[in-house]
């Protein structure tokens, strides 16, 4: 068997068809909104990296702090011969992970695109000739069918991106990966924690502008990929705090009265000068709440680990 596999689970065409129906249905809404995947196409990704270096943008420092920390932890609490990481982009972190699992038989990495899968897993592969890559073009918020490989299975979910999913989206995601556990499996996520409000409000509205343009880089996505005309430098970028909910909201707020036409799903779509459009939401966590929705799902909080200043955490369950 080659050390290198990928195999595809999406349909060809499901990337467009899926932002279709989000422009379609998001653009129609009260209020308006896209979903966070939209923002990383090549461009939007290379933001993103350049976002994570920010001095404000402290979560993968902090996430990185403590994989360097407690991998080996992880390691022996697991002994996992199978790696699964869900939404894998580039591995870079799972290279912590990775050179702690001394077991580790099969690294399974799950995104949608293509290109950062083979790059990263020929990548990995070169590095690790024992390791075994099967790469999985999926989306990661469906119900996933893994291929056979050895367990016990560590199923790792990182960067705090289950921070995306509204409440019951979260909760299906949570019953799905259940749904991939054995006996002797286990979940490792990622969330960004409660703090004070500055904080989390410069982390998303950083002072060089760089988040502004990332959030922004949606727009040049839909008018890319759907023959749309809006123009960028029409909206503002807005991060905002919701207290009750504990999110962040990234938006992009209309400066006028606009039309905007979207070709490709016959659509117009009219701003009222101030009028919001909702391109993220950011929820932040505490343990008692993580631990509520992992035992909602079936799963079990054994170990709940935080950077130092306690800004953000990895917490390692099993299934119930």
């Amino acid at each position: 068997m080659s050390p290198f596999q990928l195999t595809r689970t999406l349909p060809e065409d499901a990337t467009e068809a899926a932002l279709r129906a989000d422009v379609q249905g998001g653009l129609t809404a009260q209020p308006k909104t896209l979903p966070p995947k939209w923002f990383y196409d090549a461009y939007g990704s290379e933001l993103f990296e350049q976002i994570t270096e920010l001095p404000e943008y402290y979560p993968t420092r902090a996430e990185r702090e403590i994989l360097l920390a407690r991998s080996a932890e992880i390691a022996s609490a697991t002994g996992a011969r199978t790696l699964v990481e869900l939404g894998s982009g580039s591995s870079d972190k799972t290279r912590h992970l990775l050179d702690e699992l001394p077991g580790l038989h099969t690294y399974v990495p799950v995104d949608v695109s293509e290109s950062a899968l083979t790059q990263a897993g020929r990548a990995l592969v070169a590095e690790r000739p024992s390791l075994s890559v099967h790469a999985l073009i999926a989306d990661f918020t469906a119900r996933l069918a893994l291929p056979p490989t050895p367990g016990p299975r560590l199923v790792a979910f990182l960067g705090g991106t289950i921070g995306n999913l509204l409440p019951a989206e979260r909760a299906r995601f949570l019953a799905s990966v259940r749904a991939l556990l054995a006996p002797g499996d286990a979940l490792l996520l990622g969330t960004d924690l409660v703090k004070d409000e500055s904080e989390l409000v410069a982390a998303y509205d950083d002072a060089a502008g760089v988040t502004a343009d990332f959030n922004k880089n949606v727009l040049t996505v839909v008018n890319r990929e759907l023959g749309a005309d809006f123009d960028p430098e029409a909206f503002d970028h807005v991060a905002l705090w919701d207290a009750e909910r504990e999110w962040i909201e990234m938006r992009l707020r209309s400066r006028t009265v606009q039309t905007v036409k979207i070709p490709a799903v016959d659509l117009a779509v009219d701003f009222g000068a101030g009028e919001e459009l909702r391109t993220e939401v950011s929820a932040k966590f505490r343990e008692a709440g993580v631990r509520d929705e992992l035992g909602t799902a079936g799963l079990e909080l054994t170990h709940w680990w935080t950077d130092t200043r306690g800004r953000f955490a990895l917490s390692l369950s099993t299934a119930r």
